[in-house]
């Protein structure tokens, strides 16, 4: 009952996740089911008759004119999976390849693609039983999909290939099929390049990088604020008027959260009346850089949900209605009387690629901005009066020197990471496939930023609790405290110098489970 039903029409990013990481039971629904079985007698037909029509009676790309006799579909459909096998690198993790085997499943679900439903369904058996493909990393340029690790997902489904189990372990795919008692399949014309056709692989590993994304911008309103506030800076600059006369939405809500973290601080209170007119860019500006980082992922937000519920393989069945059933279909493809096979490019990755890209550059800013707060908080000259270095005995003790010099390099790593991958092409398949997206570079890029974007973010937040208690007695406001506490609660108070890499570690695993930005709410 509390199973997911796919149809291919609803999916939100949120169900990837609960399904990727949370482990949720899928199945198709009723609905979806019958018209999938509709698309599929279309492609039966099509066998059945011997008409031409692409990927289904003859080969793929650029050995599209090869004619498939009708007693080798079922050699072709293997040939096909086990040839665009060639993935090279580090696997996707268990998390990103669930997502891409539900993203699969439910584009497919949609009723266009031809497959028959035990197709749906044996992917959905293979999440809910937790069978997981080995799918290498390395090897899609994003143009006729993520042809690579698609493949490997469908490698996995005929029992061929390999698995991961939850310690990454690679096992046989055969055995596990076996053990989980899902049983492989034999797959019938069209569905071998149903299955490899797609975007998946690049949407998979992007929606679980936006949404990590969306927690890192509200943390980084929480974490800024709490530096902002050991700083002794001014709330000034975040007056709704300001905003209001340049209403950017994500601005608008950047300058909302600020206002809120900071209410009520004592802190704020006992310098409202000094000299200083107005802070640096770095806190100053939070509303305007954090703001156009949301307005970038509301974007990013928008184009991934139009792109989980949408028909991305090739080529396409479309049943007649109808006041159409007398047209012809001159340009449009193979047909039966009730429906047109027609072949486009749905597969090519350029707007997801374009999106990835996008978010590594918001993210870059992020970190950027965040670093640049941290250097305030150390830098004698910048500190506003704290411990050269938040050291406690400086000079005998370093305190954070070295941390900012790390977060400096996640920065200036980042900035190289953030060079967009969807600006470049190479031509592929005989020259068939003479433009590509690169999405899956863009989106590989984008992990690794993500993760430097959560350190660099951690490093400023173990930083600016440790300058509020140089700060004690005054207390910055309630829901500040709120955040400290639950930064404190995964690394103590540096009373000298110590080895910080395991606090930097859980700081980052606590900003990624959302508690710090909880005090937002």
């Amino acid at each position: 009952m509390n199973a997911l039903h796919i149809s291919g029409n609803d999916l939100t990013l949120e169900d990837v996740r609960q399904v990727a990481a949370e482990r949720w039971p899928v199945l198709l629904s009723p609905d979806a089911r019958e018209a999938v079985d509709r698309a599929r007698a279309v492609v039966d037909e099509i066998v059945a008759s011997n008409t031409l029509a692409y990927a289904i009676t003859t080969g793929v790309g650029k050995l599209s004119d090869v004619r498939i006799a009708g007693d080798q579909i079922r050699e072709l459909q293997v040939n096909l999976v086990r040839s665009h096998s060639a993935g090279v690198g580090e696997p996707l993790s268990v998390a990103e390849t669930r997502a891409m085997m539900l993203l699969r499943a439910n584009s497919l679900s949609k009723g266009y693609s031809g497959v028959r439903g035990i197709v749906i369904d044996t992917l959905c058996e293979m999440l809910n039983r937790g069978v997981t493909p080995f799918v290498p990393s390395q090897g899609s340029v994003g143009a006729s999909g993520d042809l690579a690790p698609l493949a490997h997902l469908a490698l996995a489904l005929i029992g061929e290939g390999e698995c991961l189990d939850d310690k990454g372990v690679r096992i046989p795919a055969g055995e596990t099929m076996r053990r989980a008692q899902v049983k492989p399949l034999v797959l019938e014309a069209k569905e071998a390049v149903s299955l490899i056709n797609g975007t998946q692989a690049m949407l998979g590993v992007g929606v679980l990088a936006l949404l990590a994304t969306e927690t890192l911008v509200d943390t980084a309103d929480v974490i800024g604020a709490l530096a902002l506030d050991a700083l002794r800076g001014t709330d000034v600059a975040f007056d709704e008027r300001i905003h209001k006369a340049r209403p950017h939405s994500g601005q608008l809500k950047t300058a909302a959260n600020l206002r809120k973290m900071l209410e009520g601080s004592q802190l704020r209170e006992s310098h409202r009346d000094c000299d200083r007119v107005q802070d640096a860019y770095s806190l100053r500006c939070m509303p305007q850089v954090h703001g156009a980082v949301r307005d970038t992922l509301m974007h990013c937000r928008e184009v991934m949900e139009i792109e989980v519920n949408s028909a991305v393989d090739n080529p396409l069945v479309f049943l007649k209605s109808a006041d159409r059933a007398g047209m012809g279909t001159t340009g449009r493809g193979s047909a039966s009387p009730e429906a047109d096979v027609i072949s486009g490019g749905n597969f090519h990755g350029q707007p997801v690629a374009f999106v990835l890209d996008f978010l590594a550059i918001a993210l870059s800013a992020l970190a950027g901005i965040s670093e640049r707060r941290v250097e305030r908080m150390v830098n004698p000259a910048l500190s506003e009066g704290l411990p050269p270095f938040l050291a406690a005995g400086a000079g005998l003790n370093s305190g954070f020197m070295m941390p900012q010099v790390v977060a400096a390099a996640l920065v200036s790593e980042n900035k190289v990471l953030a060079h967009p991958a969807s600006v470049d092409s190479i031509t592929t398949s005989g020259n068939k496939e003479d433009y590509v997206s690169m999405g899956m570079t863009a989106a590989l890029k984008l992990k690794k930023i993500v993760e430097n974007t959560r350190n660099a973010m951690a490093i400023e937040a173990m930083a600016a609790a440790q300058a509020l208690d140089f700060l004690a007695p005054l207390k910055t406001s309630k829901r500040g405290q709120v955040a400290y506490a639950a930064i404190r609660s995964v690394c103590a108070t540096m009373d000298k110098d110590r080895v910080m890499y395991h606090d930097f570690a859980r700081i980052a695993e606590l900003i990624a489970s959302g508690r710090v930005a909880e005090a937002l709410r």
